[in-house]
């Protein structure tokens, strides 16, 4: 993984930039050294580099105002929401304004009739749940991070979580759209209505790292809570039992709430750290939530546990109360932080496979585990093949980093070479950038750059990320000629 190298030209333009934006945002540009150490890297912390200066805008005016005077001056942005990226989607770099969302906090409207809500990007994922869970709502998109995490960011990354498998990425919950594009314009794209006519821009948007706007207002589909909710946790003496069970139940045609898995060395963290009753001798792990109906969850849990008996579980339990299920999920979502208690430092990779070959990319993992050198502990969405292996290294030992974005690259390739995919939900930023042509061909590339180009000419926002060639956009098209003489010879070429 490697950082762009600043552009001279504009960092010793650093004064005149910093000026520009105080006159726009008088209150809120960060530009001393010690101030802006805290924005230097995202969750992806082995990768670090202080920004050329901070600037937190409150209104979209004047976030319009920063982006046209950038374009007019030839300076780069990376958006920023709350910094929870792991790959490095929001890392700053040394000849870009970092522009941060976190004073965009507000939830702007809540519209229970129409069953959506209205937010700003700086609002957390988990402060959506809260504001309406009074009424019995709630919004289903619930990534580990969901404390901390920012709606903008979850847009920018098509969040997930555990509960995805049954409602889906933040794609799938999305509603609407207020975004700032480079040259300063405002657009709104989708609503609160149900389809609209013309392109799905908004499909392009979710996903996009921050690549082709800055996104100021988020509406959300918004879900009735569940009359019931129970999980079954399962142990498993190996982890390819694990594996077909996590298929016997989708094949029998049950779509749980959350269907997760973790493999022994999480396990052990996991309980270590949050006490939740796990088995620590099992090699695998699967919890499983349904919710619906009393009668109906009441069924399906019958049918998983027998499931997960023919499986070979050796441990079954299910929850009676709300205050058991929340603990299964605790040593979960937990999962994360434990892993900081047995390792000095991990990378958390994130590649998503078909779930037939979660026993055999597992058992291979752990033969690229021998081969680097490094530990894996591995905590994953098995119910839609998104796995998350964490790398457990220790940065102060001389090579270990590069062991294990070695041994992290390995993982992703063999997630493509069993015809899955280089990221599910933490995007590909820096740390999957180099990696995008073992899955996607030049033509491939080359058309992506293409909608980067409709937006952003210039390549000025988020520079160095996702793509690992950059080309000026002049360059990605073609020019005929015809009998060996160039059209219009009188113009330019680049």
């Amino acid at each position: 993984m490697q950082l762009p190298v600043p552009d001279p030209t504009i960092v010793t333009r650093r004064r005149e930039i910093v000026q520009t934006l105080r006159e726009i945002v008088p209150d809120g540009v960060i530009a001393e050294e010690a101030a802006m150490r805290v924005y230097d890297s995202d969750g992806l912390s082995a990768l670090r580099q202080m920004p050329l200066v901070v600037v937190l805008p409150r209104t979209t005016d004047q976030v319009a105002r920063v982006l046209s005077a950038c374009r007019r001056d030839g300076v780069n942005i990376v958006p920023r929401g709350a910094g929870t990226s792991l790959s490095g989607g929001s890392t700053p770099l040394g000849d870009a304004v970092t522009l941060g969302m976190s004073r965009f906090n507000r939830i702007l409207d809540i519209d229970l009739d129409n069953r959506c809500a209205t937010v700003q990007p700086g609002v957390t994922n988990l402060a959506i749940s809260w504001a309406v869970e009074a009424d019995g709502f709630y919004y289903a998109p619930d990534p580990s991070s969901q404390i901390a995490c920012s709606i903008g960011g979850n847009v920018a990354e098509n969040a997930g979580g555990v509960h995805c498998l049954k409602y889906g990425l933040t794609a799938n919950n999305l509603l609407g759209l207020e975004m700032v594009l480079m040259t300063g314009e405002v657009i709104r794209l989708g609503g609160r209505h149900l389809d609209q006519p013309g392109y799905d821009l908004m499909g392009v948007i979710t996903g996009s790292e921050g690549l082709l706007g800055i996104i100021t207002e988020v509406t959300v589909r918004l879900l009735r809570r569940p009359e019931t909710a129970r999980a079954v946790l399962m142990g498993f003496d190996d982890a390819r039992q694990a594996g077909a069970c996590v298929a016997a139940i989708i094949a029998a045609g049950i779509i749980p709430a959350g269907l997760e898995m973790m493999d022994g060395p999480a396990i052990r963290a996991a309980e270590d750290f949050v006490h939740a009753g796990y088995p620590v001798t099992a090699d695998a792990l699967l919890i499983c939530e349904l919710d619906g109906p009393a009668v109906e969850v009441d069924t399906l849990i019958a049918r998983v546990e027998s499931l997960a008996r023919a499986n070979g579980a050796t441990t079954l339990r299910t929850s009676t109360t709300e205050d058991e299920r929340l603990l299964f999920w605790a040593g979960r979502k937990a999962a994360f932080p434990a892993a900081g208690r047995i390792s000095p430092d991990y990378l958390c990779m994130d590649g998503t496979i078909p779930r037939r070959r979660l026993p055999e990319v597992l058992e291979r993992m752990q033969g690229l585990s021998r081969q680097h050198g490094l530990r894996v502990a591995n905590v994953f969405h098995a119910g839609d093949g998104n796995l998350h292996p964490l790398i457990l290294f220790d940065a102060n030992r001389p090579g270990e980093l590069e062991r294990a974005e070695a041994f992290g690259a390995d993982i992703l390739r063999l997630c493509v070479e069993v015809g899955g995919v280089l990221t599910g939900e933490h995007g590909v930023g820096l740390e999957k950038r180099d990696l995008m042509p073992v899955m996607f061909g030049p033509e491939d590339i080359r058309q992506q750059q293409r909608i980067k180009c409709a937006f952003d000419p210039d390549h000025r926002l988020n520079p160095g990320k996702v793509y690992p060639t950059l080309h000026r956009c002049a360059e990605l098209g073609k020019l005929h000629v015809s009998g060996g003489h160039l059209p219009f010879p009188d113009l330019p070429r680049f």
